[in-house]
């Protein structure tokens, strides 16, 4: 179960990523993907972001309830 959730925060957050425009092969962003990923992993709304994503094929910033989201949107 442990790693179902792991790769569907990892998907998760390369959604995010492609949506808010950050290039996760940037060495500032890809240091950093396996702490976002497990910061994702204890996010509350993960079906919401699902939604969010599936809605959008860009996003200006990632959503207030994202625990990535002063990584995403500074």
């Amino acid at each position: 179960m442990f790693f179902e959730k792991f790769d569907g925060s990892a998907d998760l957050v390369k959604g995010m990523a492609e949506r808010t425009g950050h290039d996760l092969s940037d060495p500032a962003t890809a240091s950093n993907f396996k702490q976002m990923v497990m910061a994702c992993t204890g996010c509350s709304d993960q079906d919401g972001c699902t939604r969010l994503q599936a809605e959008n094929e860009t996003l200006n910033a990632a959503p207030a309830f994202c625990r990535n989201a002063a990584r995403f949107n500074g």
